[in-house]
């Protein structure tokens, strides 16, 4: 080779290699987000997490510039969807609006799950925290050391209603019984819906209702508000008492809900994601809405949500091992 073809053939290799270097990154990787974004709730329309996640799928879509969509995907008490979203690409554009409830608990209970707490998932940041009710139908006791006495008078006889095995309503009366040390029965439904209808019928002497969705019938006079589980009186419910004040044991029980992706969501895109959710949870519009419906805006970071999930899937083993609590 001549030496002009060779000091040639040496510019045109080191052309090559900066080209290569200062390519823009778009050319390599699309900016983030570049299409709709699904955020799987794992249940069907109109329920509790509805209420949260598209107020916050609205907001989310005028600050990432592209539509956040809710696709609801119930089924099997929320697993379903929470396992697609587990099996998911991590690339941003699958994610899951959850509750402790299918991520932290739902894995000890249903031994076969295809996903796990720690390992299947990406925490994005808290949004909410749902707090219980103590509840009963108007004619029965008037008080939290009311029901418990009745319970020692009759051990085994008191039932408590719940949304099904293994929920917060469920796990609460078991903390309960266990604090209180009394023997109640367990009285669960396909719902919470059917389970208040029957505590307010006289059915079933008591629920730990989610706050939310007892208001209505609170409101209506068809259930009797006995105390709130969370640490102080709730604003919608400001005359109700905590389970302390009401002279019960010391039990604080809140759920969180909040926006996870697959494992291995790219830290860049779960750092934005934090930072526009955190927005959309201080903006006042969005505190009102989720003050009047009984929810509590609780925004966190991803590290501090991954926390929450270590703390309920900890917690709530304890109670279901102590328990013996099985879900078919």
């Amino acid at each position: 080779m001549s030496a002009t073809r060779s000091i040639r053939a040496g510019a045109i290799a080191v052309a090559l290699s900066l080209a290569t270097v200062f390519v823009p990154a778009g050319a390599h990787a699309e900016e983030w987000p570049a299409r709709p974004v699904k955020l799987i709730v794992p249940f069907p329309p109109g329920g509790l997490a509805d209420l949260v996640a598209r107020p916050l799928a609205d907001k989310l879509t005028l600050a990432l510039g592209q539509p956040v969509v809710v696709e609801n995907r119930g089924g099997a008490s929320g697993t379903l969807g929470t396992a697609a979203v587990a099996a998911a690409e991590a690339d941003g554009y699958t994610l899951l609006f959850t509750t402790a409830n299918e991520v932290a608990v739902a894995p000890l209970l249903y031994k076969h799950l295809r996903y796990d707490p720690e390992q299947s998932f990406t925490p994005v940041a808290a949004v909410v925290d749902f707090s219980m009710v103590l509840v009963t139908a108007p004619d029965q006791p008037d008080s939290v050391g009311a029901l418990v006495a009745e319970a020692r008078q009759k051990p085994g006889e008191v039932a408590f209603a719940s949304s099904g095995v293994g929920t917060t309503n469920h796990l609460s009366a078991e903390l309960f019984r266990t604090l209180e040390g009394i023997s109640i029965l367990h009285a669960h439904y396909k719902g919470g819906g059917p389970a208040m209808t029957d505590v307010a019928a006289g059915h079933v002497q008591a629920m730990f209702a989610t706050l939310p969705s007892a208001l209505g019938l609170i409101a209506g006079g068809k259930l009797k508000p006995l105390a709130v589980t969370s640490a102080q009186r709730s604003p919608v419910l400001p005359q109700v008492p905590t389970m302390a004040e009401a002279g019960g044991r010391e039990l604080v029980v809140t759920t969180w809900a909040g926006v996870l992706g697959p494992k291995g969501l790219p830290p860049a895109i779960v750092a934005r994601l934090n930072a526009e959710v955190g927005k959309v949870v201080a903006s006042a519009d969005f505190r009102e809405r989720m003050a009047r419906a009984g929810a509590e805006p609780r925004f966190s970071s991803a590290a501090e949500l991954a926390g929450f999930i270590r703390r309920d899937h900890e917690r709530w083993g304890r109670i279901i091992a102590d328990a013996g609590i099985e879900a078919n």
